[in-house]
């Protein structure tokens, strides 16, 4: 999380043409994702990524109250979501599944790649066709006003897009941190598409 938060900073920060020679720490020092600081620190966690190491959550959310500084909060923090979707999440032999087992896989895969980016489990209910909910969210911890939700929002349709055609789009309609009692994740469908059929949802798939 700690990696890819740093890694989509610096990609954000990075201008659109770049000089072969350019030093960028010293043209465009004011570009904090472009710093020497978080070259540092990118290296650091990419050796401790290598080594299996957990980042203490204290330096995450850090790193997350840093990145609501910025005007596009919500948006980078999406793609965040999106990059940790982990290599392999998807098959192309999923997009010969009926929706609504497609949706069960991903729903399945979105839980147990949470819990295993983070140590413990971040959705505690699922249900059919696709979703999540979390009545305390860890990741709040490092964000009170709610933009780092948006992880969830972009890691779901990562892995949504890898696992069937055409998926629906993933919403956040509720969210603690605006008053409601739990964090709610779901998915909106095309009017065009058939509904999908529901699948039994064990309790286990919500713990991975």
């Amino acid at each position: 999380m700690a990696l890819a938060l740093l890694l989509t900073v610096r990609e954000y920060d990075r201008p659109g043409e770049v000089l072969d020679d350019e030093d960028l720490t010293l043209t465009l020092p004011r570009r904090f994702g472009l710093s020497e600081v978080v070259d540092s620190q990118i290296r650091r966690y990419e050796q401790d990524v290598r080594r299996l190491r957990r980042i203490p959550e204290s330096e995450v959310r850090d790193l997350i109250r840093l990145v609501t500084r910025r005007p596009d909060s919500e948006e980078l923090f999406r793609q965040v979501g999106r990059s940790l979707r982990s290599a392999g999440a998807s098959s192309g032999w999923r997009r010969l599944l009926p929706r609504g087992a497609a949706y069960a896989l991903a729903r399945r895969a979105v839980v147990r790649r949470l819990r295993a980016l983070f140590g413990q489990p971040v959705i505690t209910t699922v249900s059919a066709p696709f979703r999540l909910e979390a009545p305390t969210n860890l990741l709040l911890e490092g964000d009170p006003g709610g933009e780092v939700c948006a992880v969830v929002t972009g890691l779901s349709q990562a892995i949504l897009e890898g696992s069937m055609d055409a998926p629906g789009e993933v919403h956040h309609p509720r969210c603690r941190a605006h008053g409601h009692d739990l964090c709610v994740w779901d998915v909106r469908e095309s009017s065009a598409l058939p509904p999908s059929s529901a699948v039994p949802v064990s309790t286990e798939e919500a713990h991975g």
